[in-house]
């Protein structure tokens, strides 16, 4: 980092006490115009103690600026300042970044050091509201004298990038990680039991149990109740599709849609690949943008969160049409396409749910949208005067046709999660399951 000298500057109180000693000189020149000479000597004794009081705050010796290269979008993390000074005695010290607007609001940091150690420390918590690269260009220091009349200050540059990657602090959770851990996904490969398809083995039969489950034939040679128990099916194909329009870049509580929905995704892609299932990224907008080639093993799901971190925000509409006949071409066998979504109007969405109805003559489809809480809040809202009546009026409207397309969608038979972003996670790992226990995919 490139360090400029740094210049003795006046402090708010110095300014202050100025503009207080202004008045007072007019009165002295009013009254007694042969002491004319004291405004002048007075101003000129508070530059002196503004510069005696900026030399007294010391040189500085070090300064280094700790940034982290690797954070993860919604995530908390820090920017921390270590300051070393030769002599003086400071009163008080700020330090102040300029970064790229994805990394902080306004593209600003600003925040106080405090002396530890013999060292002056400080640092600007901050959460990265979209992914991307984004730099910490340059940094000012400013430390103010003992009495708070004059400061140094000075500016340098940075130049440090940042990669903000997808979150997947859901797929790290120890919820999730003592759930992979139980009889049904382990973390060591065997065979697993359950509602499949292959038929494994017979069990004594035991209340709860599904009564279609009941080997009749075998359970009267036995002259005792046995039930099927079929293998869990593995190695199915998983495909996570983003649409990466512009409603899917509309910001839901300080974060964009789809970064909430990538999260969601590589949380569901972990258990699925920890379960022996295979798994495929595919990003869209007016033209197919991402696509991966299926992974099958749980140590290259860095390779999925890369081609997440690869997904762009459009701000166009997406050709559902063109992306998922692509997608159709290029899946061989019977797989599990996840479709995360939203819409703002009905034309858009006829045009959605016609693609979609061809993707399930083959494949199993599950369609997740996020809950617009801000439509929910308007069409709730008390009619207080008519302003606040249209805009009710017109949130009932958007949601009732929200409520029409999601029952065309299973109407078609598709699965669709509709659900808060906190919740679209667990939703999402729920309905994985299910699908998955039931052998629809193979």
């Amino acid at each position: 980092m490139s360090l400029r000298f740094a210049p003795i500057v006046p402090t708010a109180r110095a300014a202050a006490l100025l503009a207080l000693a202004a008045p007072v000189a007019l009165v002295i020149g009013a009254t007694r115009p042969d002491a004319w000479l004291i405004a002048p000597l007075a101003g000129i004794a508070v530059l002196a103690l503004i510069v005696i009081d900026a030399l007294l705050a010391g040189r500085l010796e070090d300064l280094q600026v700790l940034v982290p290269h690797d954070v993860e979008v919604g995530a908390d993390h820090a920017i921390a300042a270590h300051v070393r000074l030769g002599g003086g005695r400071p009163s008080a010290m700020q330090a102040a970044l300029a970064c790229d607007a994805r990394l902080a609001p306004g593209g600003r940091m600003l925040f106080d050091l405090t002396r530890q150690d013999g060292m002056w420390r400080g640092e600007s918590p901050f959460s990265a509201s979209r992914r991307g690269t984004g730099q910490v260009s340059r940094t000012w220091l400013r430390w103010t004298g003992p009495l708070g009349l004059g400061a140094r200050q000075l500016q340098g540059n940075l130049e440090e990038e940042v990669r903000v990657w997808p979150n997947i602090a859901a797929a790290r959770s120890p919820a999730l990680q003592t759930f992979l851990k139980d009889a049904q996904f382990g973390l060591i490969a065997r065979r697993i039991r359950g509602e499949g398809t292959q038929f494994e083995s017979l069990a004594e039969y035991q209340p709860g149990m599904d009564r279609r489950r009941i080997d009749w034939k075998a359970s009267a040679r036995h002259v005792h109740l046995y039930a099927k128990e079929y293998e869990t099916e593995r190695n199915n194909q998983i495909v996570f599709a983003f649409d990466c329009g512009r409603a899917m870049c509309e910001p839901i509580e300080g974060m964009p849609r789809m970064d909430r929905a990538v999260s969601a995704a590589l949380a569901t892609a972990y258990v699925a690949l920890k379960g022996g299932d295979r798994v495929s990224l595919f990003g869209f907008a007016a033209r197919p943008e991402v696509s991966t080639p299926f992974v099958a093993a749980s140590n290259e799901f860095h390779r999925l969160q890369r081609a997440a971190a690869e997904l762009e925000y459009r701000a166009e509409e997406p050709n559902f049409t063109l992306a998922l006949a692509t997608l159709a071409g290029r899946l061989q066998r019977r797989s599990l396409i996840v479709v995360f979504s939203d819409f703002t109007d009905l034309t858009s969405a006829d045009l959605m749910i016609e693609s979609i109805a061809r993707l399930v003559k083959r494949h199993v489809v599950l369609f997740v949208t996020m809950a617009d809480n801000e439509l929910e809040t308007l069409s709730a809202a008390a009619p207080d005067d008519l302003e606040v009546l249209s805009e009710a009026v017109s949130a009932d409207l958007l949601l009732r046709q929200r409520a029409l397309v999601t029952g065309r969608l299973r109407q078609l038979g598709v699965d669709v999660i509709e659900a808060p972003f906190d919740r679209i996670g667990t939703r999402l790992l729920d309905a994985y399951l299910e699908i998955k226990r039931s052998g629809a995919i193979g």
